[in-house]
């Protein structure tokens, strides 16, 4: 004979067994779409850095034609004066630009990478301009092996050419500075053109935008900025991203 005892626990249990089932299942079916939802937002951020990067290498592909295509240009020019030992010198190294570029096809290369690749295109300009053209570079020790975009200081450089120094007759002085400012890397390009000099305000800001949005997109939520300065003694370009090593 059951006690009365034993009755009301038995009683207690079944009336308590259906809530506990109830609360599990219910703990069960929130566990579930939390992790529904946890590998939704996975998807979504991968979806979403799949887009900036494609984004980016699309923004890398604009610079490129046009850097080529300038270089082919300077090449073209000492053909068209008959200057052929400066030709075949020019030739010679744009095909070693040309094999550093493409040996390698990163999102990203190192300060040092992109200065040798500067110096290449330099190179070629020195020959076509001959003494009109004085350039620098100067670098910090310890940011060789820090992590760059490609083609942002080339970008500047170029843009130095383009909108300076092949529209106007005289001198031509190109510096460029990279340094370390505490957690940021600091790229200057500085070249003679004052502001009288450069009227092609529109086309400057496109080279820029083009730089602004990759920073943006590389190196996401961290500070970057890319800004322009004018003034009478010459035109300034300065970029500041993060301090990032391979590393």
């Amino acid at each position: 004979m059951i006690s009365l005892e034993s009755f009301s626990i038995y009683i207690i249990l079944c009336v308590l067994a259906p809530l506990i089932g109830a609360f599990t299942l219910l703990f069960l079916f929130i566990f579930e779409k939390r992790i529904d939802l946890i590998e939704k937002e996975k998807k979504e951020i991968a979806i979403e850095r799949e887009l900036q990067m494609a984004l980016y290498n699309q923004l890398n592909q604009e610079i490129q034609p046009h850097f080529l295509f300038n270089t082919l240009n300077s090449i073209l020019s000492l053909a068209r004066l008959d200057r052929k030992k400066e030709l075949v010198y020019s030739i010679e190294t744009f095909s070693k630009l040309l094999k550093f570029k493409y040996q390698t096809n990163t999102n990203n290369i190192t300060v040092n990478d992109e200065l040798t690749y500067i110096k290449y295109y330099l190179e070629i300009q020195k020959t076509r301009f001959r003494d009109r053209l004085f350039y620098e570079i100067e670098a910090d020790e310890d940011v060789h092996q820090a992590l760059i975009i490609p083609f942002l200081i080339q970008t500047l450089v170029e843009n130095a050419f383009k909108h300076s120094f092949e529209k106007h007759i005289g001198e031509a002085f190109l510096k460029v500075t990279v340094k370390k400012c505490s957690q940021s890397i600091q790229v200057t390009v500085w070249n003679s053109a004052n502001n009288q000099a450069i009227d092609d305000y529109n086309e400057v800001g496109i080279g820029l935008e083009n730089i602004k949005a990759r920073l943006h997109l590389f190196y996401s939520k961290e500070t970057t900025s890319i800004n322009l300065l004018i003034s009478e003694t010459g035109t300034t370009v300065v970029a500041v991203f993060p301090y990032i090593t391979k590393e």
